[in-house]
């Protein structure tokens, strides 16, 4: 089974083989529930163990819910010639080479196992001993790091001398001396793997006097699980979304009113539309991870087993209780991931929901989930907005690969604009050897107080005086080659290239023996190799550049893109903070009742809003969504040609024109850019080529943080505040605002 990995998934691989060369022998791979953490660790797995010899991985489970038969049957689909055994295996046969051994850490530690017993057969001690007699390495994975976390655990650890340990979990315990690898939450959402935010209560009224909590919750839950199951069904899909309903402890009674309730709805245990999944009580289990499934409801009072997967549960029902922090992250894990690993480009379907009167909860859930976890209600568009409309450019359908070529060209113009390279080798040479490019026949390492250290840590003693040592060895191509290999392929990786294209690319700079037109040194197959090992650390970060600069990165023709007619959604989800203290509606705004605490926001985002509502010129702003289908926005290429959505922040209007602005990050008192996104010059060009075509006016919005003023850039894109390229956007307003009254008077 062929998986596409995710361009984080692909990066926090890549993030991981880098921390297999690192000293620090503790790794924490923090991501949350729905990341695909699973295969991304049985992916590393096996690009480690086809980079690197000599090693087993040992991957320890918490003891619930047979999860490591789970997640040895998913590498098993997902990674194919893969060599997974359970402890049944290492026992009867023992460990090889590059073996990943799924293991339930509770079957080695539990009073009385016999894998650990001495006897007529090999016990699981000698097993060990027999792989690290014959020189094999262990390298030990954690999963669910969260529940795996106890003495015995680390025991079993140590029975390993494990060089390596890597941990994983939505929650982790971490020591300070653990290389942490964090994936962030907004790119898991981004490729659409998880809902996009969590919705707590969604229309509840500001003060809530109830009979029952079970009537007024499972009400709310029930008819939000059908208007999500209609939605469904008119897309064509039979999708039937899924209530969980959690209750405390010892609750008996309470369970009973829950289950009458469902019952006067239609959902009984006798039709199967109703599950439980207690210690006590199980039923209608079956089919309940199928997406057509029939249950509508299932009823817990302790967190699912570890591992269960039920990617329609989109409702979490969770009645008054008291609960420990990590739990509560774990049950709402469990209604966040999306039915088929995609968005659905809409509001409804793309969130997930929350009905809970337990205050401790929500705010534990707040405090854990930040800007994705808001108060909702649902706004409807004002009748005189209905007819705006814009031209949107949305992506072709057509699937685009990386383009080697493209890749090539870019890196070519990057390094010419940054190093001044050109045709002349010998002088190319020169000049990276002075920007601190390592030209030698030897493998160069270093060493910090005796002992091996990492460029990062070179570069950090360096600045505070500590003494480096530099050692070479000689280079030899039979012995370095595997090397070269891995670091090729993990350079290929931090852009999305795979090794045969990475490799082309890097022969064609530099390896004078491939005939290449641009080429930037003219080395030997002996000299690449050094030349790439000793460089891996800025090849990386130069090629990282070069994809997102803007040179040869040209305006798509109009039939590459698809036109569509743009809208402004007749009703919106909105998201707000009930927590803050000014609750103000915004009049100027598209919407009826859209509040100054809208959510989620950047400070820049907050300023422009402000600005909108303050300014007697401005008559109305909208605040675009920053992906799907309904959202207007703009197409263009990066690096490699794959082609990228651009969905500009807000819509303006002004005297009755349009106006198109787009936030970035602020400028420091000091002048400095908090801009951080890589592909902002290429945004602006097409922003700005767009405008020209419709003519229409904007620009790009930053804050001033020295003068507490929001600056607009729009003819010449600069990232110096001092610039003329950015003036005052009251003033730009003004003007234009009163050119509008002259032309119409």
């Amino acid at each position: 089974m062929q998986i596409r990995l995710a361009e984080f998934q692909k990066d926090a691989i890549c993030r991981l083989m880098d921390a297999m060369a690192s000293p620090k022998r503790d790794i924490v791979l923090k991501s949350c529930t729905g990341s695909g953490k699973t295969i991304i660790l049985t992916r590393f797995m096996d690009t480690f163990c086809r980079e690197y010899g000599g090693t087993v991985f040992i991957w320890l489970t918490p003891g619930r819910g047979n999860l490591e038969e789970q997640s040895k049957a998913k590498m098993d689909r997902y990674v194919r010639g893969s060599r997974t055994k359970l402890l049944e295996d290492v026992l009867a046969e023992g460990f090889e080479e590059n073996d990943a051994c799924f293991i339930n850490w509770e079957k080695l530690t539990k009073k009385g196992n016999t894998a650990l017993k001495e006897g007529e057969c090999t016990n699981f001690p000698e097993r060990i001993q027999q792989a690290l007699e014959e020189g094999l390495t262990f390298a030990i994975i954690v999963d669910e790091s969260h529940q795996n976390d106890t003495i015995k655990a680390d025991d079993m650890i140590r029975y390993f001398h494990a060089k390596k340990i890597i941990r994983c979990s939505a929650t982790p315990r971490s020591g300070k001396q653990a290389l942490v690898i964090e994936i962030p939450e907004s790119e898991v959402i981004a490729e659409g793997l998880i809902k996009k935010v969590l919705i707590i209560n969604e229309n509840f009224a500001r003060n809530i006097s109830v009979d029952s909590q079970v009537s007024y919750l499972l009400e709310k839950a029930v008819e939000k699980q059908r208007s999500l199951r209609g939605e469904f069904l008119k897309r064509g899909k039979e999708i039937n979304p899924l209530i969980i309903i959690q209750i405390p402890n010892k609750s008996r009674l309470l369970q009973e009113e829950v289950e009458q309730y469902l019952q006067k709805h239609g959902l009984t245990y006798e039709n199967g539309r109703l599950a439980v999944w207690l210690s006590d009580k199980k039923e209608n289990l079956e089919g309940i991870e199928e997406k057509n499934g029939r249950q509508e409801a299932v009823i817990i009072k302790q967190a699912v087993a570890t591992g269960w997967d039920c990617p329609r549960a989109y409702i979490l029902v969770k009645l008054r209780d008291n609960m420990n922090e990590t739990f509560e992250v774990q049950t709402i894990g469990r209604i966040r991931r999306m039915p088929e690993a995609m968005h659905y480009e809409n509001d409804l379907l793309d969130s997930c929901y929350l009905y809970t009167l337990d205050e401790k909860f929500t705010e534990g859930v707040r405090h854990h989930l930040g800007r994705n976890a808001l108060d909702a209600m649902t706004l409807s568009l004002k009748p005189e907005f209905h007819e705006i409309t814009l031209k949107s450019e949305k992506k072709t359908m057509v699937p685009v690969t990386r383009d080697d070529v493209a890749a090539l060209h870019c890196m070519q113009d990057w390094y010419s604009k940054k190093y001044g390279t050109d045709t002349r080798t010998m002088e190319n040479q020169k000049r990276l050897e002075v920007s601190g490019y390592i030209f030698t026949d030897s493998i160069r390492n270093y060493t910090i107080s005796g002992r091996v250290a990492t460029l990062d840590e070179v570069l950090e003693a360096r600045q505070q005086g500590l003494h480096v040592i530099t050692i070479d060895e000689p280079l030899d191509t039979h012995k370095h080659g595997r090397a070269y290999h891995h670091t090729v392929a993990e350079l290929g990786r931090a852009v999305s290239l795979s090794y045969r294209q990475m490799n082309v690319i890097l022969r064609r700079l530099f390896d004078g023996g491939v005939r290449s037109s641009g080429k930037i040194l003219m080395l030997t197959t002996r000299e690449v190799y050094g030349f790439i090992l000793n460089n891996a650390r800025r090849l990386k970060e130069d090629i990282r550049h070069a994809m997102a600069d803007m040179l040869e990165q040209e305006i798509m023709q109009i039939d590459a893109k698809t036109i569509v007619d743009f809208f402004i959604p007749r009703s919106c989800v909105f998201t707000y903070d009930s927590r803050a203290k000014k609750q103000k509606e915004m009049k100027k705004n598209v919407y009826r009742g859209y509040l100054a605490s809208a959510e989620t926001r950047s400070s820049g985002e907050k300023e422009l809003e402000k600005f909108c509502e303050e300014r007697m010129e401005i008559d109305w702003f909208y605040k675009n969504g920053d992906q799907g289908a309904e959202y207007f926005s703009i197409v263009y290429r990066d690096g490699a040609k794959n082609q990228r959505s651009f969905y500009p922040d807000y819509l303006v209007g002004i005297g009755g024109r349009i106006w198109i602005l787009e936030t970035k990050g602020g400028f420091q008192k000091s002048g400095k850019s908090e801009d951080i996104d890589l592909f902002s010059k290429r945004k602006f060009q097409v922003l700005k080529a767009y405008l020209d075509g419709h003519g229409l006016q904007g620009g790009f919005v930053r804050l001033d943080e020295k003068s507490r003023q929001l600056c607009i850039c729009m003819e010449d894109y600069s990232d110096d505040i001092d610039s003329s390229s950015w003036r005052l956007l009251e003033e730009v307003v003004e003007e234009a605002y009163a050119e509008i009254s002259e032309s119409e008077s």
